[in-house]
């Protein structure tokens, strides 16, 4: 692989983690306060359906059963024969019975062991049917009606810069991306940009060779000039790259798996997310990827057959999920990890004449692992929504894709409310998503919200005795000693972790102020 390959491949990661050790100390001091005892191994893993998952097919609506086979006569899912749905769950109320599409018997496994939740009718106020707005909009954390603020920053990266903000100076990557090519915009944050690693296409065991035998000494001078800084980013990134991929090669190596997984690709990405996480990987969010939804034509093999495209999608996820639970069981490393599903958009109630569907509005997502409370959230959609007035689209959404993720970060990782106000924009709702959450996705024993949400500031962070502002500053620092010390020490360095200044200053009233502006621009 060539090295400019893999730079476009890797996150554009902070350079703070170059930094000398005394600096990580000290910025370790300014981190998130846990009440929390048990939680700092707890991660995330998201799965992406991309191309817009039908839920119509996913999860059929036994209530409406003769609505949904009017709307989709040579694509439905049939009620009988060898190929007939998997009845979920004879003891849900009525209007949440559904059949699961044949292919799903490992969600049927996961859901009656009581780890599997499935959420009807997720969107956001405003639907873009356009895969690539509607990727970003869930990746930014935002909605239809509004792009502010979310354009240049992703929800994940903005959520894992405030409340993991010491981890960004540590030697893995915060998140970890599988399946696709391209580095996410939900993982740039707002200070630190990239704060993932994308190994897609890498043998993870290998992956410090592989980096660290593209070739090439770093130049040692590097010009001042914009040249010269782009230069000097680009040194940072792969310095920084090799890293982090050297923990994710001893955590891979450490690492194991102790079930069997189906010969698939996505099976193939749980497995090696099971198994860094099973090295120790210290990575807090796995991002993993399925494609291939958007089945405008040919979702079925044929009128009246249930086999097909969808059918061999939802056999890969359900088993790959399954294998990864299992995984995780075995080795007792399930109390730390939940999985969610999300598909940028549903399909149309009503098939397209070409065994398919067009692009819809609403889509189900299905949150998965031990800590969760399996049942059904919400209700079957109401498909008497859909005509030909609407173009035969169900508009009703019953729960924003915020909520979910929203409940995740603060119920099962801690987050307080302002950091989940910063994650997520809310241009449509006069109400933060930290007073929207879905209650009954954890388990009780696995819930902190009501015991100890971790804060973003650290006791005691009342009676800090210094103010160093403004950052970031343009040519003046100061210093102000709230406690008003006489004089201040300090030392500064460059982003290279060379030492530029290291003086002890006489304090005028509690201040200093230092000119600044002969050093050149940068961390």
């Amino acid at each position: 692989m060539k090295r400019r390959n893999f730079i476009k491949l890797s996150a554009s990661a902070s350079v703070i983690g170059l930094t000398p050790f005394q600096i990580q100390a000290a910025l370790k001091s300014f981190t998130p306060y846990f009440e929390c005892p048990g939680i700092s191994g707890r991660k995330l893993v998201l799965i992406n359906l991309a191309g817009a998952n039908d839920g119509l097919n996913t999860l059929i609506p036994l209530n409406q059963y003769d609505i949904y086979s009017t709307l989709r006569p040579s694509i439905k899912v049939p009620e009988s024969g060898t190929s007939k749905y998997i009845t979920l769950d004879k003891t849900l109320p009525d209007n949440q019975q559904i059949g699961l599409n044949p292919a799903l018997s490992s969600f049927k496994s996961l859901y009656d062991k009581g780890v599997l939740r499935i959420i009807q009718a997720v969107g956001y106020p405003s639907q873009n049917k356009s895969h690539f707005k509607s990727t970003d909009l869930y990746f930014t954390g935002n909605d239809g009606k509004s792009l502010l603020n979310g354009v240049d920053t992703g929800w994940m990266g903005r959520f894992m810069e405030q409340y993991y903000s010491d981890l960004i100076i540590e030697r893995f990557p915060l998140a970890v991306e599988i399946g696709s090519n391209k580095t996410s915009l939900g993982f740039h944050a707002e200070e630190a940009h990239g704060l993932s690693l994308n190994i897609t296409g890498q043998d993870p065991a290998g992956f410090y060779n592989v980096l660290n035998g593209l070739g090439g000494e770093p130049p040692s001078n590097i010009p001042d000039s914009d040249y010269g800084k782009q230069l000097e980013f680009i040194n940072n990134t792969d310095a920084l790259s090799n890293t982090y991929a050297q923990s994710i090669s001893s955590a891979f190596s450490s690492g194991k798996n102790d079930t069997t997984y189906p010969d698939t690709d996505l099976a193939d990405q749980l497995k090696t997310v099971a198994r860094l996480i099973s090295g120790d990987l210290g990575s807090k969010i796995y991002m993993v990827r399925i494609s291939g939804f958007d089945t405008h034509n040919a979702q079925v093999q044929g009128s009246g057959d249930v086999l097909g495209k969808h059918h061999e999608l939802l056999t890969e996820l359900s088993e790959s999920m399954e294998a990864f639970y299992n995984d995780l069981e075995r080795q007792n490393l399930g109390d730390d990890v939940v999985g969610v599903t999300f598909s940028e958009f549903g399909r149309k109630a009503a098939e397209n004449g070409n065994l398919g569907t067009d692009h819809g509005e609403i889509a189900p997502m299905f949150v998965f692992g031990k800590p969760i409370d399996g049942g059904m959230t919400g209700t079957n959609p109401n498909l008497l929504e859909a005509d030909e007035n609407n173009n035969w689209q169900i508009q009703t959404v019953q729960y924003d894709y915020r909520q979910t993720f929203a409940t995740l970060l603060q119920n099962f990782l801690g987050a307080d409310h302002n950091i989940i106000d910063n994650t997520f924009f809310n241009h449509s709702l006069n109400d933060s998503f930290a007073n929207l959450k879905i209650e009954d996705i954890l388990k009780s024993e696995f819930d902190i919200s009501k015991d100890c949400i971790a804060s973003n500031t650290n006791p005691g962070s009342e009676n800090r005795q210094w103010l160093v502002y403004p950052n970031p500053f343009r040519g003046t620092l100061n210093f102000s000693s709230i406690d008003n010390f006489e004089t201040i020490t300090y030392s500064i360095y460059n982003s290279s972790g060379v030492l530029l200044i290291n003086s002890t200053d006489i304090l005028d009233n509690g201040n200093l102020s230092l000119n600044l502006n002969y050093l050149r621009n940068g961390v």
